[in-house]
């Protein structure tokens, strides 16, 4: 049976923790210590129960020497299960303690700056207090030295019970679990890229380099021999699960396109299990010994957690597997995308984005549909595909880009609109937006900072997470908003491409 195809979930954040590392010295005595290590293991304990938390924060150790810094922070490295460290500075902690440990650490890191109590016991405080509750300099203390090495990390300041604060670590601890995922991402690029097509190539050495993500080819043969080894009675199985799941007609739930798209969805499962890989891409192009573009397996596979890129882009397959990974458990769903056809309209003119088949029905609204039409491009046979519409509110668009000298992630907020009409003869999978400021604005700024045409869309990250990611992973990140002026942003790019030359030349 196929029913259930997978055991085990794609993504499991149950494995994951982070270590939570707190800085004190031995000047205060025992019994300050101690009370430094209750302290940390109940802040643990209760973010670690906070629904904005998507995994368990464990408490690590009260760190009192360089030896012992060094140790834990080599102990991260090390560890499968730590993807990162917040630190957090109870008392004053001397910060050159910290340096062998930073120059060692290549997990993440968060400061928190907080301390234990909310307010100040007015008629209590005395000197034993003071000397206890240091965070407000010791903190300042080791985020002097983070800076002095030229450390990126998170700074989130604020009383841990505050939901605002709880809302950060979560949001960064997401950004860390895309970054682990980034690491560790295999992408299979069957096939080749679209002919003549430039934004869609790449230094896959570079991206290796400086991402850890890997690019492997493979020809279109090499996933045909997985599919003729599918059964008809394997692939009637999976329409009869499809004609469970989506809305299909009987007409096409008997086709020989929908039994042969089981099968190549079948086959590409065996395929991508076979290889290890959570990351794939195809082209229309490069289709030899398989009958149809894969559509509704692809799409069925993003809606799990693969990442994905059409016309062998595989630099937005790699960042949809992350994206993927880091809105696990969120509503609003992620997918590959392009942005297709605008509508000129005075005062508000709009984007029609979509793909010849491969939307994630993770975005879509309601129950798709799926259909069978000619794909009109590339001389292949029918593909089945999902069709559906999205629902309104904010969502953004991501492109991640071979600069030559460097990569850049690039973001446009935008607001997801109602189309203002059906669209009754469209084929597809499809999803209407405003860009912020305007059309017209982030057009200018997309063109201009280098933007791809297939991006990752996401109803369910913000930008900030995203922001986050791009300063775990060293990378430039631009951002077009309700607030972009093209003036500035232009400026901004000129003045980008200064420090990023004089920063990547400094490592």
């Amino acid at each position: 049976m196929v029913k259930n195809l997978r055991k085990e979930p794609m993504i499991d954040f149950k494995k994951y923790q982070i270590w939570l590392l707190t800085g004190s010295q031995h000047l205060y005595g025992a019994d300050i210590l101690k009370n430094v290590e209750r302290h940390a293991i109940e802040i643990s304990q209760a973010l670690t129960l906070s629904p904005h938390i998507p995994i368990s924060i464990n408490f690590h150790s009260v760190v009192t020497s360089s030896e012992q810094i060094l140790d834990v922070c080599q102990k991260a490295n090390n560890s499968n299960g730590c993807i990162g460290l917040i630190v957090w500075m109870h008392t004053f902690s001397p910060a050159k303690m910290w340096i062998r440990g930073l120059d060692s650490l290549n997990k993440p890191f968060a400061h928190l700056h907080t301390q234990y109590n909310m307010e100040i016991p007015w008629s209590d405080i005395d000197m034993d207090f003071m000397n206890e509750n240091q965070s407000a300099h010791g903190d300042r203390e080791f985020g002097y030295i983070a800076t002095r090495m030229r450390k990126n990390r998170k700074v989130i300041a604020g009383h841990w019970q505050e939901d605002n604060v709880r809302i950060q670590i979560g949001t960064w601890i997401r950004a860390a679990l895309g970054w682990h995922a980034f690491q560790n991402t295999r992408v299979a690029r069957i096939g080749d890229n679209m002919r003549e097509v430039a934004v869609t190539e790449g230094d896959k050495v570079e991206a290796q380099i400086r991402f850890g993500f890997s690019v492997t080819g493979f020809g279109s043969g090499d996933l045909a021999v997985h599919i003729d080894r599918v059964s008809d009675k394997q692939a009637a199985e999976l329409v009869t699960l499809y004609q469970e799941s989506y809305h299909m007609t009987a007409e096409v739930g008997s086709s020989r396109s929908i039994l042969e798209a089981a099968r190549i969805e079948l086959g590409l499962r065996s395929f991508l299990k076979q290889g290890g890989f959570n990351a794939f891409t195809d082209t229309f192009e490069n289709l030899h010994g398989i009958e149809q573009l894969p559509g509704i397996s692809t799409q069925r596979l993003m809606a799990e957690g693969y990442g994905f890129g059409a016309e062998g882009d595989w630099k937005t397959a790699a960042l949809l597997r992350a994206v993927k990974v880091m809105d696990t458990g969120l509503a609003g769903g992620s997918s590959f995308m392009e942005d297709y056809t605008y509508h000129f309209k005075q005062g508000k003119s709009l984007v029609l984005g979509a793909h010849m088949l491969e939307i994630c029905p993770s975005i879509a609204s309601g129950k798709p549909k799926c259909e069978v039409h000619p794909l009109s491009i590339g001389g292949k046979a029918d593909p089945a595909r999902l069709t559906f519409d999205v629902d309104e509110g904010p969502a953004i668009n991501v492109s991640l880009i071979d600069l030559g000298n460097r990569f850049r992630i690039l973001i446009n907020e935008v607001e997801v609109v109602k189309p203002e009409q059906p669209l009754p003869k469209l084929p597809v999978a499809r999803v209407l937006w405003d860009p912020k400021p305007n059309l017209v604005t982030s057009a200018q700024c997309w063109i201009t900072a280098g933007g791809a045409h297939h991006t990752v869309f996401s109803k369910a990250l913000n930008t900030q997470i995203l922001e986050d990611f791009a300063e775990i992973a060293g990378v430039e990140l631009v951002v077009i908003d309700g607030n972009t002026n093209y003036r500035e942003f232009k400026d901004r790019l000129k003045w980008n491409e200064v420090y990023y030359h004089l920063f990547q030349n400094r490592l």
